[in-house]
């Protein structure tokens, strides 16, 4: 079994998400089979049927038992920043920090498969697969209702249109950064700053400097 997975999940079920997010993380959906799924956790394909029932469900339940602990701890610390401003809008700083944040503390996690996850989820969004998609706008939209509210009391002067373009290029640009600095050194052909603990303080601050970035001036 390879180094990168845990070697004693607790159970068959575990076993297999693990194996999968691994396999989906490198190969993507579509490269990734039943048998190499089934061969990794080192089970039988009827056991991944009899868990999951079919690879859709698969992929959904790789991604609900990270998503969820994910957006619920963003959640929890929107709550606390909004208790205490006792009603004030909080500053773009803050709200920016609750939700992405929160997505590079778990990034950083590199033995609990946080880390993992949040490399999967980077490629889902730059590797398109409308399935995928589809389930991740749902199981985001409360989530991403929430901040965007808080954005938008939080910035009264920019259009409501201009903040959702704004939360969509941050949230790619998360995780296109997430998803590691190969295709840097492919377009530079070198990179000499790797340190990890460098990337949160780095794109905390592209993330801010794009959302409060003065409007364009009619496209001129």
């Amino acid at each position: 079994m390879r180094d990168d997975i845990p070697r004693v999940p607790a159970d068959t079920r575990s076993r297999i998400l693990d194996a999968a997010e691994l396999l989906f993380k490198e190969h993507g959906f579509d490269g990734t089979s039943m048998r190499m799924i089934t061969g990794l956790a080192a089970v039988n394909l009827a056991a991944v049927n009899y868990h999951f029932g079919s690879k859709e469900l698969l992929i959904q339940d790789v991604f609900r038992r990270r998503l969820a602990d994910l957006n619920n701890a963003r959640l929890a610390r929107l709550d606390a920043l909004e208790a205490e401003a006792g009603g004030a809008p909080l500053k773009p700083s803050r709200i920016v920090d609750a939700f992405f944040g929160t997505a590079l503390r778990m990034a950083a996690d590199m033995e609990g498969g946080g880390h993992t996850f949040m490399c999967l989820l980077g490629r889902t969004y730059t590797e398109p697969n409308e399935f995928v998609r589809k389930f991740l706008a749902e199981e985001y939209s409360e989530c991403v209702e929430r901040f965007l509210a808080a954005l938008y009391r939080a910035l009264p002067e920019v259009e409501h249109t201009e903040i959702l373009w704004r939360f969509h290029f941050m949230m790619g640009a998360m995780s296109y950064a997430i998803a590691g600095t190969d295709a840097l050194q492919l377009v530079t052909g070198k990179f000499d700053d790797e340190d990890p603990d460098r990337l949160a303080p780095r794109l905390m601050s592209f993330l801010l400097g794009g959302l409060r970035a003065p409007l364009a001036d009619g496209g001129n």
